[in-house]
């Protein structure tokens, strides 16, 4: 029987994946950051870097569904190599892009490039290490993905005036293809213990019996998880890698240093709240707490402090941010539940399918957020007034998917695989 990972070599298979999505969240998070230089050099309307931005989303999410099979088949190690080179071809593109289409064109490359980073190290994961390691293990990844996020604020301001965003994303691009150089040479010894013993076996696909995704559509349980993905996730997500740099320059009047120190925060307290709720939630749980009533809470806090930000301008605004940052991580709560609501075999579609739901949230989110900025400033808005009312729109569809969410139980609890 093959043993479990331990030791230096699990650590060299953490880290690997670890580093990969880190750099992946790095690029979700940077236009936030660039956005003025970007707007600057490329002449871009808030509807255009809303576009390009959400480039990354859309292709992204459109990868999710065969990512899922493609991870069965050919495995963790071969799929996230070979899609983080297309991560790095990405990142070449952008950074030597002077239109609209070629920027769009680099920043989609990208976003197909990274979309395994997550997944692929969840099932690599599973098959490689013991079962009671696996949500230490997601959570480890969460830390990592929210450090590339602190990664892409106060490191990024401090780089630009010497890189430029085009050094910058020259040094992403070398920085990718050795992540993928390393998951495809020093994890190949470790795949090959895991095909030639009984620990582990290439594919573990859901037979057609089970229904696939046909069956993880289809069930009640995933659509009540899924809407508030779609618009709770979807919406923070465009928040978090777009939007709140805007937002702290024009609603608040920030500079563009302030902003970088208030998204470091920012992303800070997002890192140390999914430490917290990663050691909270099972203690709560046992203590007799619902799952579902602590996510009700988080979801309900996100929307409470969104609103609160429409009501004030004050300097001290920008800690309502931190406040939405402590709430955003009972996300990862209903991810997991997703998941763990099918068979093992139709583990790996489920999480899939809801990331395809988050991503479409977020690429809208992007997109419209700035579609609709333009549109009130072309009716007469200031530009503050018209980044909160646009901010309005998004508080009132995520209380209708958090209304879903709590309206929802008994129909789906009856439906739940």
């Amino acid at each position: 029987m093959t043993v479990p990972l331990s030791g230096a070599r699990a650590a060299r298979v953490f880290l690997c994946f670890a580093f990969g999505y880190l750099l992946s969240y790095a690029l979700r998070a940077v236009n936030a950051v660039i956005a003025p230089a970007l707007v600057a050099e490329m002449h871009l309307s808030n509807a255009d870097l809303g576009l390009l931005s959400s480039a990354y989303f859309v292709s992204f999410g459109a990868m999710q569904l065969p990512l899922g099979v493609w991870l069965d088949k050919y495995g963790a190690r071969r799929t996230e190599a070979s899609l983080l080179l297309c991560a790095a071809v990405g990142a070449a593109v952008f950074a030597s892009s002077a239109s609209l289409a070629g920027l769009w064109i680099g920043r989609a490359l990208i976003g197909i490039g990274v979309s395994a980073c997550l997944m692929a190290a969840f099932k690599a994961y599973r098959q490689w290490f013991p079962l009671e390691r696996q949500s230490q293990l997601a959570s480890w990844m969460l830390v990592a993905g929210t450090s590339g996020a602190l990664t892409a604020t106060v490191p990024v301001t401090l780089a630009l005036p010497a890189l430029g965003w085009r050094g910058i994303f020259w040094v992403v691009a070398a920085l990718l293809l050795l992540v993928a150089g390393a998951i495809f040479f020093l994890l190949r010894e470790v795949e090959r213990q895991y095909q030639d013993g009984a620990g582990a076996a290439r594919g573990g696909g859901a037979p057609a019996a089970d229904g696939g995704y046909r069956r993880i559509f289809g069930s009640a349980y995933f659509w009540r998880m899924g809407v508030p993905g779609l618009l709770n996730h979807g919406i923070f997500f465009a928040l978090q890698t777009l939007w709140a740099g805007p937002w702290m320059m024009t609603v608040l009047g920030k500079s563009a240093q302030q902003t970088g120190r208030i998204l470091f925060a920012f992303n800070l307290v997002l890192l140390l709240s999914y430490l917290a709720l990663g050691w909270a939630a099972p203690r709560l749980v046992a203590r007799g707490w619902n799952t579902h009533r602590i996510i009700g809470i988080g979801i309900g806090g996100m929307v409470l402090a969104q609103a609160a930000m429409l009501a004030t301008s004050a300097p001290s605004a920008w800690l309502l941010w931190l406040l939405l940052a402590a709430c955003v991580p009972v996300t990862t709560l209903v991810q997991s539940h997703v998941a763990l609501a099918f068979p093992a075999a139709l583990a790996g579609r489920a999480n899939s399918a809801y990331n395809l739901q988050l991503f479409i949230g977020a690429f809208a989110t992007q997109w419209g957020f700035g579609v609709a900025v333009d549109l009130f400033k072309a009716h007469g808005a200031p530009a503050a007034d018209a980044f909160r009312a646009t901010l309005a729109i998004a508080v009132l569809l995520q209380a209708g998917a958090l209304a879903f969410f709590l309206l929802n139980r008994a129909q789906a609890g009856k439906a739940r695989p």
